[in-house]
């Protein structure tokens, strides 16, 4: 996304009071986020954020963060335990006039089972891809972290659904 869409989501995130969310913004120095993550250190960073779901107690840390050094940014949603992303949005497409952030599930898992993840998702979430309208007001910043959450919450359970089902086709005798 372009810098300018980046500081509006951030912007509208801060001057927000969503009931069922506590977001709390974190300090940058000098416009980076140093000893956070590997991953970020010494990345231009427009905002962080510690947002939690109040009722489940579930938090995620959201990055307007320059991810490549490219002036392309990203909102990285980061796991709270901070050991890796849960997703990296950049992508605003206008859907019938309307802004939104377009997602799509591709796993990069090394052990041969993409396919199946893929195929979880899709067949769970109806699509791979995810459409997520930017919000117009701090009104709506609510509705836009309850999809970004269960985004979220949806990419973990396919990531680990091969650990949940044995994918390996069935050995008959002969």
């Amino acid at each position: 996304m372009e810098k300018d869409e980046a500081v509006y989501l951030a912007d509208l995130i801060e001057k927000s009071r969503p009931a069922t969310f506590d977001i709390k913004k974190m300090e940058t120095v000098h416009g980076t986020l140093p000893g956070f993550h590997q991953w970020t250190n010494g990345k231009q960073t427009l905002a962080v954020f510690d947002v939690t779901r109040v009722d489940s107690d579930t938090s995620y840390y959201f990055l307007f963060i320059d991810w490549h050094r490219n002036d392309n940014f990203y909102l990285v949603v980061y796991l709270h335990n901070k050991s890796t992303t849960a997703a990296e949005l950049r992508v605003i497409e206008e859907i019938d006039g309307i802004p939104h952030i377009v997602w799509m599930y591709k796993p990069l898992k090394r052990d041969g089972k993409n396919d199946q993840r893929k195929a979880y998702f899709k067949q769970m979430f109806g699509s791979t891809t995810v459409q997520i309208k930017v919000p117009a007001s701090t009104f709506e910043v609510e509705g836009f972290f309850n999809q970004l959450f269960r985004l979220c919450q949806n990419r973990i359970k396919a990531d680990k659904i091969v650990d949940v089902f044995d994918f390996e086709p069935i050995k008959r005798s002969k």
